[in-house]
């Protein structure tokens, strides 16, 4: 028995599809937003995502690469009516082992959703993210710098991440709360520096800069 995420933003399609791949013998949870799919990412694990790219708070192009960063083996079906070969070479290339184009067949969707599931996942081919001197292992959640590994909780391999794809550009603080909390507001939540604060204690050399009053980048080098 499957578990599986349907993130559509259109209520009644959704609820189409959570009722079709229940039938199939699936466990089907659903959201129709890109930062409400993020928390659900953060909260559980699914054996496949069935993902539009059209989604409110942001698109299904950004739902993937933070679902890569969460789990890089994460099997991710796109399921959209923009079909042309750009948009799917691009999905394709950020990770998601299938597409289907709007509109489709119910017994090609179900049957499509039953190979994904039957095809071992191999995850994404980049286990390391090197940056400099400082190397991300994506598998075991640890930070390597200087010959020695430094174990990071989620948040803080999640942060790190994120300003390590983005070495050398300033990241806000609303940027990174929405990315590693998946919250869409600040609200006036002071995370992001304590778990920027918690990294540097960590790390014996600076590789967070503070930018003042916008947030924070990573010293590329």
């Amino acid at each position: 028995m499957a578990q599986l995420l349907v993130v559509e933003d259109e209520a009644r399609l959704r609820a189409y599809l959570t009722r079709t791949l229940e039938a199939d013998g699936h466990v089907v949870d659903g959201t129709g937003s890109g930062p409400a799919a993020v928390r659900r990412l953060q909260d559980g694990e699914f054996d496949l995502v069935v993902l539009d790219l059209m989604l409110p708070g942001f698109d299904g192009f950004e739902v993937m690469r933070r679902a890569f960063e969460l789990r890089p083996d994460q099997r991710v079906l796109v399921l959209s009516a923009v079909m042309d070969v750009a948009t799917r070479v691009r999905c394709l290339r950020i990770g998601a082992v299938d597409f289907l184009g709007k509109p489709f067949a119910t017994a090609e969707l179900v049957e499509r959703v039953r190979t994904r599931l039957r095809t071992p996942s191999t995850g994404m081919s980049q286990r390391w993210l090197h940056v400099g001197e400082v190397t991300l292992d994506l598998e075991r959640q640890t930070l390597s710098l200087d010959g020695r590994d430094v174990p990071l909780s989620h948040r803080e391999f999640m942060l790190l991440g994120h300003l390590m794809r983005r070495a050398g550009e300033v990241c806000s603080r609303r940027e990174i709360l929405t990315s590693v909390w998946g919250y869409a507001d600040d609200l006036g939540s002071n995370v992001v520096d304590v778990t920027v604060r918690r990294i540097r204690g960590k790390v014996p050399q600076p590789v967070i800069e503070t930018v003042r009053n916008v947030g924070y980048a990573f010293r590329a080098g």
